[in-house]
């Protein structure tokens, strides 16, 4: 049968001949994605059955339900933003009830991240952490914010702390107010680190000097979690003691 739409297709041969990390082509005018990248766009979808008859969820939609949050990638105020909002909805939903945040990032945006943490002090539900992955920069800070003794991580999970970084141009006396500013929250972050590892200042100073990574044991030593668990029936009777 012959198309009448105006979407063009590609030969096999042609799809051969075109780079794994091309994130689009062109074909007879029509830009069309990259199979490799519509792959990595979808998510997964799941179907339950309720009284009203299927119901069908995204797969981050249904692990809201049983309050998992995911925080993956870089930290930024668009994905800050539906983290703090499924927070404060897992709140009215439940003030009681922990809440799981799931970490796999390597830092991003002080502010962003600090949006995020001030939001899980605020809420009145318990907070548990679990790093999967990485949690590095603000990615850390978010993993050692949790409930104490609700603070995990995976055997092989990676954790790294570091002050925080920037550029700016502009006007000397401009500059000057950004690096007087920079100086005030890598302060502000050390005071944070100190809250929740029960480290000195001097201690966490020191530390985050350099890029400092830690394993999950060494992450544990040093407080950032408190707990190294590998099975989910684990994790389950630490928070329910906890």
């Amino acid at each position: 049968m012959r198309r009448t739409d105006a979407t063009s297709y590609l030969t096999s041969e042609q799809f051969k001949s075109i780079p794994a990390c091309c994130a689009g082509i062109r074909a007879k005018g029509h830009f069309m994605k990259h199979p490799v990248e519509t792959y990595m766009n979808l998510v997964p979808m799941v179907v339950e059955q309720t009284n009203r008859g299927e119901r069908a969820f995204d797969i981050f939609s249904r692990l809201l339900k049983e309050r998992i949050i995911f925080i993956t990638g870089p930290v930024e105020d668009g994905m800050a933003t539906l983290v703090c909002a499924q927070l404060l909805f897992l709140e009215a939903e439940n003030p009681k009830k922990e809440i799981s945040l799931y970490i796999n990032s390597p830092g991003g945006v002080v502010t962003s991240g600090m949006a995020i943490y001030d939001t899980m002090q605020f809420i009145k539900p318990p907070v548990s952490t679990l790093c999967v992955g990485q949690a590095a920069s603000m990615g850390s800070l978010l993993l050692c914010a949790g409930e104490k003794d609700m603070r995990f991580a995976t055997p092989n999970a990676r954790i790294m702390v570091h002050q925080p970084s920037g550029g700016f141009q502009g006007q000397a006396s401009d500059i000057e107010r950004h690096a007087q500013d920079i100086i005030k929250m890598k302060r502000r972050l050390n005071e944070v680190y100190v809250k929740h590892t029960g480290r000195d200042y001097e201690t966490i100073e020191r530390t985050l000097d350099r890029d400092h990574f830690m394993t999950a044991d060494e992450a544990k030593d040093f407080g950032i979690i408190d707990k190294v668990y590998s099975s989910r029936e684990a994790i389950e009777a630490a928070v329910s003691a906890a």
